[in-house]
């Protein structure tokens, strides 16, 4: 899963269009003590021997140990231990996975140079038909060195790493508190939301297989990254522990 990112379009301001919800399908509140793994998997190391670096050059590593269940939320916290970053990856694969529907998160991001929290999706034939041929939804994006920034992306076949079909808004306070992140997923359309708010709508006429992976169930990417090609290649140690609190995610009908 390979993937360079370089952002093509930039938004400077934000749609006035609000996203209207379904019926509720699908939530988790992360009211246990300890993460359902009947619904969540670990995503552990450095991503070798396959994709090393995560695909991407970054620097952290994933273990079962960098997040905790508190008061409702996943609290996930990224550190600069001796020579190394450590952080959390979890993913819904194999367990809770969907096809169309409205998708959103609640979360207060870390902030600093080169941290890059994410929510995101990937295509669930990811082993057979491989990146990014599966197609990934990246419905939160954030790096540290551009504040005050969302990015909403689309990876497929025809348009992926530096031609990904994607999307960067500003707001000015979205490292202040909490925030939603969603994205409208139908088999027309996948529109994205932040607090509600339409930044970025894909609607493809022609939908081939390389246009429009997105006619298959999908599941669920939960993590933070340290630099890499995106988030870095300048990381600021003095920023850590950083935490990455996720609040819900939860699934509606269209």
């Amino acid at each position: 899963m390979k993937k360079i990112y370089v952002v093509l379009l930039l938004a400077a301001t934000v749609c006035s269009a609000q996203v209207k919800k379904g019926k509720l399908l699908w939530e988790e509140n992360f009211d246990s003590k300890t993460l359902n793994e009947s619904v969540w998997n670990y995503e552990l190391g450095d991503g070798c021997p396959n994709v090393c670096g995560w695909g991407n050059n970054e620097r952290q590593i994933y273990t079962t140990k960098n997040h905790r269940l508190e008061d409702g939320k996943l609290i996930i916290t990224i550190k600069k231990e001796d020579d190394k970053y450590t952080s959390t990856r979890i993913t819904t694969a194999g367990k809770k996975e969907f096809k169309y529907g409205y998708m959103e998160a609640r979360a207060k991001l870390p902030v600093g140079y080169g941290i890059w929290p994410a929510f995101w999706m990937l295509g669930s034939n990811i082993i057979q038909a491989g990146w990014p041929l599966a197609g990934e939804i990246d419905i939160l994006e954030y790096v540290g060195k551009e504040p005050d920034m969302v990015y909403t992306t689309l990876h497929t076949k025809a348009n992926h790493g530096d031609h990904a079909s994607s999307k960067k808004t500003e707001f000015t306070d979205i490292e202040e508190g909490y925030h939603t992140y969603g994205a409208n997923w139908t088999a027309d359309f996948i529109e994205f939301y932040v607090d509600g708010k339409s930044v970025y709508k894909f609607m493809p006429e022609n939908k081939t297989e390389e246009i429009w992976p997105f006619n298959q169930p999908f599941y669920f990417i939960i993590n933070t990254a340290v630099g890499g090609n995106f988030g870095g290649p300048k990381v600021d140690d003095s920023i850590f522990p950083q935490e990455f609190i996720v609040d819900y995610v939860k699934v509606y009908s269209n």
